[in-house]
């Protein structure tokens, strides 16, 4: 009967089975009971066990099977100033910190962030986006952000770290200078930017970030309306073709309340141009015909210079010519020259040769 009561006095098999996905710590419950020295304590993979004593950061266990002795408890040794041949029960706290990743993380702008556009000018922008996070250092992790927590879940961190987050994205974004339009582009190259600022930050508090995301950058919505809008007539292109289409569009369908509309307009005007062609009764009265319009001038004829004795005259018409032909005063050999021909020529290579020929020859001699 002692020794049973002995042996439920120590502790001698500590370990940590976990299925809930979201803890982060957890400490191993003793229930005032002493840890007996040499007990088995299993680290599992994703696992690292932290031992405080008397408040104060003891020794950090890796995956492994250890035998809790002085010689792989270094510092808890330090500590109590154990010697080697110690082998009494002692107490500590033991706290198993899950080092495996949290994934699916999400963090997100609470607030619009302020930037200037190059194109737009002030904008203000949202962003949201997923990360996932582990505990690097369990005994800073322990120290900095757990403390006495018996059960610590990445929910009591993850506001923490969305703050960090915010800010640093407030940040690169306001500072990038990348168009709104062109950080979908970009956001890849953004998500670096921020993961490497908020690295140092988080490494304080013995976490890393492995992964980071950004999912979406966002401008408000009456901004989203307005941009949709101007994309609208960057496709329509030319806005007053697209208006006359939409109303010979609107014409061809009879059923539509425009066509009708338009229909009977142009019925009417159809109606006015008949009655002003149909005559008399169908015009106004006392209106009287309108006169018809004067006939085109005639086409005004070529104009002529002649070159004779080495010197021109002219510009004559082809009745004057004809004057002078008849006069012997223009005769086939005559160089001739009017607008557009290419220097001078004999008439008879000429249109003149026509009026030459129609000029009788002198009367004989009696």
């Amino acid at each position: 009967m002692v020794f049973d009561f002995l042996k439920g006095e120590f502790i001698d098999v500590i370990s940590w089975l976990d299925d809930s996905r979201d803890t982060m710590v957890w400490r191993f419950d003793r229930r005032g009971q002493a840890i007996k020295y040499g007990a088995k304590l299993t680290v599992r993979e994703g696992q690292a066990a932290v031992f405080i004593h008397e408040g104060q950061l003891a020794d950090v266990f890796t995956p492994g099977l250890y035998m809790l002795e002085t010689n792989n408890m270094p510092v808890l040794t330090t500590l109590q100033h154990w010697d080697h041949g110690f082998q009494s029960p002692f107490k500590s706290e033991i706290y198993f910190v899950n080092t495996t990743r949290f994934n699916d993380q999400k963090w997100g702008t609470k607030n619009p962030i302020m930037a200037r556009d190059p194109e737009f000018g002030p904008v203000r922008l949202r962003a949201f986006g997923t990360y996932s996070m582990r505990v690097s250092d369990p005994g800073k992790f322990i120290t900095e952000i757990v403390g006495t927590d018996g059960e610590f879940t990445a929910d009591e961190i993850s506001f923490q770290i969305r703050n960090i987050i915010v800010q640093e994205v407030s940040q690169v974004l306001a500072k990038s200078g990348i168009p709104v339009l062109d950080m979908a582009a970009n956001l890849a190259d953004l998500g670096k930017i921020i993961a490497n600022a908020i690295t140092p930050k988080v490494a304080e508090y013995g976490l890393s970030i492995p992964e980071f995301y950004i999912e979406n950058i966002s401008l408000p919505e009456e901004v989203e309306k307005a941009l949709d809008k101007r994309t609208s007539m960057g496709v329509v292109g030319d806005l007053n073709r697209y208006m006359q289409f939409n109303a010979a569009d609107s014409m061809s369908q009879p059923g539509s309340a425009m066509g009708s509309a338009m229909g009977a307009g142009m019925g009417m005007g159809m109606g006015a141009s008949m009655a002003q062609n149909m005559g008399p009764w169908g015009s106004q009265p006392g209106a009287a015909a309108a006169p018809p319009p004067p006939p085109p001038p005639p086409p005004a004829g070529k104009q002529w210079h002649l070159a004779v004795d080495g010197a021109t005259s002219g510009p004559f018409g082809e009745a004057e010519l004809s004057k002078l032909a008849t006069e012997g005063r223009l005769s086939r050999a005559t160089m001739v020259w009017t607008p557009g021909q290419d220097g001078w020529k004999m008439a008879a290579e000429t249109d003149l040769a026509r009026l030459l020929d129609s000029v009788p020859p002198p009367p004989p001699k009696p």
